[in-house]
């Protein structure tokens, strides 16, 4: 036999983006609740508004399963004395059991006996087992927490009612000082408290009070709704998925409705129209046939379409106050020219450790300029790039930004294009903020992604060089997503950049104050960088192993890392891979005994070669240093080619000889050939099978 359980969990309006993973996380913990308590069930549904967290299991069993349990307890040796009678340790095992030490008898585990106690559980009722379902609220997290009244207990808000019904009975439980009935609330303002007769009634019984529990069927609403205003009106609306989360989750009876404002405000630049109403106010904007944006905007309110025009007003009169504010700022700031904010940037700090905002602008330009070069950018993109750097920070101190930080870069790009710079400058000062996310989207221009790439090296260099390293999940200044930021943009143009090379570059170059020492975490910051070369490789289909083993050579080059990981993955399948790995890992394995590192002067002795392979070995690996390539697959092509050679070497040569310098010759043969295995990275990682 089978019922329907119930379970609500009443609360304060809670923030929109905390519905969703809210009622998943309920969901989740509540099917581990009853699988680890043996109870079976078909579906939980889950059903949420601002104001309540709700699941529905359906088709739970009415009690657990049985069981048949076999449990392990002392050796026999430690269970009976010397005269065969229990002991303390065998009664206390029993009694655990809740059994005697009669019902003890013992098996052999790998040699030693064991005692053992076979017993038979009978499930208990599935309202017996659900008294603990309190465990299940009280466990949940949130990023937010809060207290209330006289209790140390933290939530995300305030649980002001509980319904706990099984089919039509009560299960009852408390939290603090609330405990579940079968009374729940209805919308705020149009409903009333109504009670749950049976908990596969609850929906019904909530929609009959304006409240839509499904949160699915409330999206479907809002979007129909806003389809049919669409449709009424001509017009094009791309409805916002991440808009339409959250305005779902700010009603439990939505109503859609459409205002409109004056059209002298499209003079405004559209990004600032959008911000207004798409991230300020929660409207979806409105475009026409043609693409352009259009005096309206469509909005959402928690009720019914009862006195609906005195919300739009409302609406209307919230939005154009905004709209004003930004006309004045967007014709104020365009009376100062960028050397007047780029002045005022002299007194902005960046951090007040590192230095203001002015002398940032000023180590990027140096970075760019060296960047520029090596990326092999043109004239005309370095000339972009430069004078982009001279100004790209001057849209934070404009009153537009100031009112809207959302738009920093955004409004840097149009100030610029109106104030003459080209169209190569102004677009570099929008997309040096790219990406803005861990997948969000990349520079489009060349001059565009150098800039972001030497204004988020400049950070993680000076936060570094200050000692403010990210630890653990603590990374206040989000150079984690700087630095992944940097490895998609090399990866998208496929730029290589030693990262060690250039932290050289810039400790003897970059003009930077005494305190900045660029020298003191060069180490650490290519290790970080390492770290999420790994955590881009980790999104790909390559192979763990490979991964950790081009990230662990002697590579510093990002790109470089990427390559040789496709490059292995594109050969694991070959019928020679495992003999090759074995034959190179064994390479880098002897080279780690040596005392001593490779060196562009690091040579062997020829004459002290006492077998043939020793020779042979030498001059393949001569002729691999002595090749023009720089091509990761070719060079893989030339070392897995010494498979044969660098198995009879080993086959002849006593590497760790008695004689020290003959000795030393092998090892410094296996430290010439490591240094190009280093190449694809530490091969020993690899595993073959």
């Amino acid at each position: 036999m089978t019922k329907n359980y119930l379970l609500e969990i009443g609360l304060e309006e809670m923030p929109a983006h905390v519905v969703t993973p809210s009622i998943d996380q309920l969901a989740q913990r509540t099917s581990k609740f009853l699988k680890d308590n043996r109870i079976s069930f078909s579906a939980i549904e889950k059903y949420s508004t601002p104001r309540r967290l709700a699941v529905l299991v359906r088709d739970m069993s009415d009690k657990q399963t049985d069981i048949d349990v076999k449990a392990k307890g002392p050796s026999k040796k430690i269970a009976q004395d010397d005269d065969g009678n229990w002991t303390k340790a065998a009664q206390g095992f029993a009694r655990g059991q809740g059994m005697t030490a009669d019902d003890i008898f013992f098996e052999e585990l790998k040699g030693v006996e064991y005692a053992y106690i076979q017993k038979h559980e009978t499930g208990l009722d599935a309202a017996d087992v659900l008294q603990n379902i309190p465990e299940v609220i009280t466990a949940m997290t949130f990023p937010t927490r809060m207290r209330w009244g006289n209790y140390n207990f933290e939530y995300i808000r305030p649980i002001h009612w509980l319904v706990s019904l099984l089919d039509d009975e009560e299960v009852n439980i408390k939290v603090l000082d609330v405990e579940s009935g079968r009374m729940t609330l209805g919308h705020r303002f149009l409903g009333e408290d109504v009670e749950i007769d049976n908990a596969r009634n609850y929906v019904e019984k909530l929609r009959q009070q304006f409240v839509i529990v499904n949160a699915k069927e409330r999206k479907d609403i809002i979007r129909d709704q806003i389809q049919t205003i669409a449709d009424d009106n001509d017009w094009v609306i791309d409805v916002d998925e991440d808009l339409l989360e959250e305005v779902n989750n700010l009603v439990e009876f939505p109503t859609t409705f459409h205002g409109t404002f004056d059209r002298k405000y499209l003079e405004i630049p559209e990004e600032v129209l959008i911000t207004s109403m798409r991230d300020n106010q929660r409207y979806f904007f409105v475009r026409n046939k043609s693409g352009q944006l259009e005096p309206d905007f469509i909005g959402v309110r928690n009720g019914n379409s009862e006195h609906i025009e005195n919300v739009v007003q409302g609406n209307e009169k919230v939005l154009v106050a905004r709209l004003e504010d930004a006309d004045f700022f967007f014709k104020e700031d365009q009376k100062k020219s960028i050397d007047d904010y780029v002045n005022k940037l002299k007194t902005v700090n960046f951090h007040v450790k590192i230095g203001t905002m002015y002398e940032k602008m000023q180590r990027v330009h140096q970075i760019s300029e060296h960047l520029a070069e090596i990326f092999g950018l043109n004239d005309s993109e370095t000339k972009d790039v430069l004078r982009a750097s001279d100004i790209y920070k001057f849209d934070l101190v404009t009153n537009m930004v100031d009112e809207f930080p959302e738009l920093q870069g955004v409004m840097g790009e149009k100030y610029a294009s109106i104030m003459g710079e080209t169209d190569g400058v102004a677009k570099a000062i929008r997309e040096h903020y790219m990406p803005i996310s861990s997948d969000g989207e990349l520079p489009a221009t060349k001059a565009g992604a150098t800039l972001a790439i030497a204004n988020k090296l400049d950070s993680l260099i000076t936060f570094f060089a200050v000692g403010l390293l990210p630890s653990g999940s603590n990374d206040p200044y989000a150079l984690r997503r700087q630095a992944y930021g940097i490895i998609r943009i090399l990866q998208n143009n496929q730029w290589s950049l030693d990262i060690d090379k250039l932290q050289q570059y810039l400790v003897e170059n970059l003009d930077v104050p005494e305190k900045l020492d660029l020298s003191a975490h060069v180490d650490d910051l290519n290790d970080f960088m390492i770290d999420r070369v790994r955590q881009w490789l980790y999104t790909t289909s390559i192979r763990k192993d490979i991964i950790e083993a081009v990230t662990s050579g002697s590579n510093f080059d990002p790109i470089s890392m990427i390559k040789t990981a496709q490059v292995l993955q594109s050969h694991v399948a070959d019928q020679n891979f495992k003999l090759n790995m074995e034959a190179l890992g064994r390479v880098v394995n002897l080279a780690k005994k040596a005392d001593f590192k490779y060196s562009k002067d690091l040579k062997e002795d020829e004459s002290i070669f006492e077998h043939p392979s020793e020779t042979e070995l030498n001059k393949q690996v001569q002729a691999i240093y002595g090749s023009t390539t720089k091509d990761i697959a070719q060079l893989y092509d030339q070392l897995v080619a010494l498979e044969a050679t660098i198995n009879s070497y080993f086959d002849e040569n006593m590497i760790m000889d008695k004689d020290e310098a003959i000795k030393k010759n092998r090892l410094t043969q296996l430290v010439v050939l490591n240094n190009l295995i280093a190449k694809l990275g530490d091969l020993s990682k690899i595993v073959v099978k």
